[in-house]
């Protein structure tokens, strides 16, 4: 009994860090990566509380779904300082 109760409190303080992680964190694919973490003890917390119906559709839609869709969406964006740096080039190039 004991044991569930150190379990669960440790997999809650690693739910916090990687939630305050994923907030401080800049970059958004460690972000989201923080976030599928999240998700992942989530279902582990779920499937030690005897909800194993849960525990699955948390692991199949939170942690495979959306962090998949999320990192896609990353992947197609240009990110923010590479932009920056182009339009730099751009005017350097248009000035000469």
């Amino acid at each position: 009994m004991i044991f569930y109760i150190i379990l669960i409190l440790l997999l809650l303080a690693l739910m916090v860090a990687a939630a305050i992680y994923s907030i401080v964190q800049k970059d958004l694919l460690y972000a989201v990566i923080a976030t599928g973490v999240i998700s992942l003890v989530l279902s582990v917390l779920y499937l030690i509380l005897q909800a194993p119906d849960v525990a699955l559709t948390e692991a199949a839609i939170g942690v495979a779904l959306t962090t998949i869709i999320f990192i896609i969406t990353i992947r197609n964006t240009v990110r923010y300082e590479d932009d920056e740096k182009n339009r730099q080039k751009i005017s350097k190039s248009n000035k000469k």
